[in-house]
């Protein structure tokens, strides 16, 4: 697997949605080029095959701020693209099309940005770990915080398995 390239930034905590000041958002841009009729397909083994699971298909991704306190995500871009914003509404924005990836640490806020049809969106978690959806001026403070920190680290990434970036940015 070729990866066009790989783009990681630390987010930190905007006071309302808390990010993530430990472990960057991981943006994966070319990392799946689908060889068949079913992207979605492809994204959800590459995913299983690195033991990233309990995911779904969507052709959404949610047009408010929202992350999730309780796992990390990933999300394949199978087809179309999107406008994606991390961190809340004073993050960064970032262009998304089909065979892209977005590894969201847990905390991290992103919210659709645009309504181009097209879309659609395979997601996965580490083992044991479900997206608890949080919106934006939810967060009950430190408690929230605690939370964010207290997720564990996955033992593979959902692209590279383990020897992908999450390993080197995430855990060494």
């Amino acid at each position: 697997m070729t990866i066009v390239n790989v783009i990681h930034q630390i987010i930190e905590d905007d006071g309302d949605i808390p990010n993530n000041s430990q472990l960057p958002l991981i943006l994966y841009k070319g990392a799946l080029k689908t060889r068949t009729n079913d992207p979605d397909a492809e994204f959800q083994v590459l995913f299983h095959s690195n033991n990233w699971g309990n995911g779904w298909r969507d052709q959404v991704i949610f047009s408010y701020h929202h992350y999730h306190a309780e796992a990390h995500e990933v999300v394949g871009i199978a087809q179309g693209q999107a406008t994606i914003q991390f961190g809340g509404p004073d993050g960064p924005v970032f262009d998304v099309e089909a065979g892209d990836v977005a590894l969201i640490p847990a905390g991290v806020g992103h919210c659709r940005l645009d309504d181009e049809p097209g879309l659609s969106v395979v997601g996965a978690y580490p083992p044991g770990q479900s997206a608890d959806v949080k919106r934006q001026g939810e967060a009950d403070g430190e408690g929230i915080r605690c939370t964010v920190r207290a997720v564990p680290l996955p033992a593979t990434d959902p692209v590279g398995g383990s020897d992908g970036a999450a390993i080197k940015l995430w855990v060494s």
